[in-house]
């Protein structure tokens, strides 16, 4: 596909890097001189120096035959406009990064007014992805399909676990729950595991299931930790506003520290229900006098990767049990690679959303094409949902008579209001949604998925 992106930082960066992969032709644009260069010194993308909101330079990078426009740059307003002329040059879908607090309300009238195919908000989605962590303090990650009916939890097994040792066809039998372990990670290794693969302490986990079951898995095992009731959050930023709100619906309090007393003023008003305190969080007696070691969790959130890391480190020593840290940077994932350490990346969430919307409307069929996709184990594995359609070669035949391809690992099938774990006997019926785990790249629709054709 034809893909234009307008804003080449971060976001826009991660974007690219990630359809690059997939094998689009991309196009990007931006009006610093320096970050263009980046870009075309790293990426193999066509660069076009200049301002996203003007016309001729969309002309000039090919907006009037793109498929996509994305819109990605720091400002809501530009990407409103860029995204305005865009749509208004013939481009067939138009994503744009709107990132304010205030239009967060105005999502619908937005996508009608402008005319977008998709609202990308990072410091939102980075924001309900740590409060689901919260909700699972035993989890390194949480991400869900189906709208939340069926969750998959990265999970590290630690020392003295009873699953040390044990086989997976045994874990059904032994804790009667209903989840399934989709993929392992051992060091740098990565598989989707078979009933015959032994866990080992330090392993991660991929397990999929719903939410309760998953509640019901870590009671056995012996993983479930207390409830977080209050959350310590370092820095004031728009994913701190996001997350303060999304606690407090949890019925969870929240302190939030800032080091700017302008931003503090701001705070109070925007999250008048936490507590909200004017202070370095990088120092030691700050973090003690305002009740460090009374905190459940510990949520860093400046935009300093180093402060972030560092402060996490000190918290775990004051004994908070849960840390979660934003990074810009995932090279720094090896200093977080504690049993109970959490690494958010905004670029990677954003990434992830957008190249399962591109696969989506770049492979739709009637058989089915990709509803949600998450990437596993540092992206060496894809966890896709697909909603099965008329020529799905899938229907009606038993799991165990398909051919599937090597890797594949039918995980889950929802139909209404029931989620199965599925055994050989299951059969995939039209209209249900299915959750398939395989390697990176393999499946582009719900047919990739088995060798033989019809």
């Amino acid at each position: 596909m034809k893909i234009i992106i307008a804003g080449a930082g971060k976001v826009g960066a991660g974007i690219a890097q990630s359809l690059e992969a997939e094998g689009h032709d991309i196009t990007m644009i931006d009006r610093d001189a320096e970050t263009i260069e980046q870009v075309a010194n790293s990426l193999d993308v066509i660069c076009v120096l200049g301002s996203a909101t003007s016309p001729d330079t969309l002309r000039e990078a090919g907006a009037e035959s793109a498929d996509i426009v994305m819109a990605v740059t720091e400002t809501d307003e530009m990407n409103m406009i860029c995204a305005l002329a865009a749509r208004r040059l013939g481009a067939k879908y138009i994503v744009a990064r709107i990132r304010d607090p205030e239009y967060l309300s105005q999502t619908e009238f937005l996508r009608e007014a402008i005319g977008l195919s998709v609202i990308v908000n990072p410091e939102y989605e980075c924001a309900k992805e740590i409060s689901r962590i919260l909700r699972f303090p035993s989890a390194v990650r949480v991400e869900t399909f189906s709208k939340g009916s069926v969750e998959i939890i990265d999970y590290r097994v630690p020392e003295g676990s009873p699953l040390n040792g044990m086989k997976l066809r045994e874990i059904a039998r032994r804790f009667d729950t209903k989840v399934l372990i989709t993929v392992v990670e051992r060091g740098a290794e990565a598989s989707i595991p078979h009933g015959d693969f032994t866990l080992r302490s330090g392993d991660k986990l991929s397990l999929l299931g719903e939410s309760e079951e998953i509640r019901r898995f870590f009671t056995a095992v012996g993983g479930k930790r207390p409830r977080i009731r209050n959350v310590m959050i370092m820095g004031g930023s728009r994913t701190s506003v996001y997350l303060a709100d999304l606690l407090d619906q949890s019925g969870i309090s929240v302190t939030v520290l800032d080091r700017s007393r302008e931003r503090c003023n701001e705070l109070c008003d925007l999250i008048p229900h936490a507590r909200v305190i004017c202070g370095d969080a990088t120092r030691d007696e700050v973090l003690l006098e305002e009740g460090i070691r009374s905190a459940d969790a510990f949520v860093a959130l400046t935009g300093d990767d180093g402060d972030n890391i560092v402060t996490a480190m000190y918290a775990k020593r004051c004994g908070v049990p849960k840390t979660v840290v934003k990074v810009t940077m995932r090279h720094f994932s090896g200093m977080l690679d504690g049993e109970n350490d959490s690494m958010i990346t905004p670029k990677e969430i954003v990434a992830q959303q957008i190249t399962g919307f591109v696969r989506a409307i770049s492979n739709s069929a009637d058989w089915g094409s990709v509803e949600t996709m998450h990437k596993l184990a540092g992206g060496q594995v894809e966890a896709l949902e697909f909603q099965v359609g008329e020529g799905a070669r899938c229907i009606g035949i038993p799991l165990c008579e398909l051919k599937l391809r090597r890797g594949v690992l039918i995980s889950a099938i929802i139909r209404g209001d029931k989620t199965m774990i599925p055994n050989g006997l299951t059969v995939i019926e039209k209209g249900d949604h299915a959750v398939v785990v395989a390697p990176a790249g393999m499946l582009k629709d719900i047919n990739d998925m088995t060798d033989d054709e019809k």
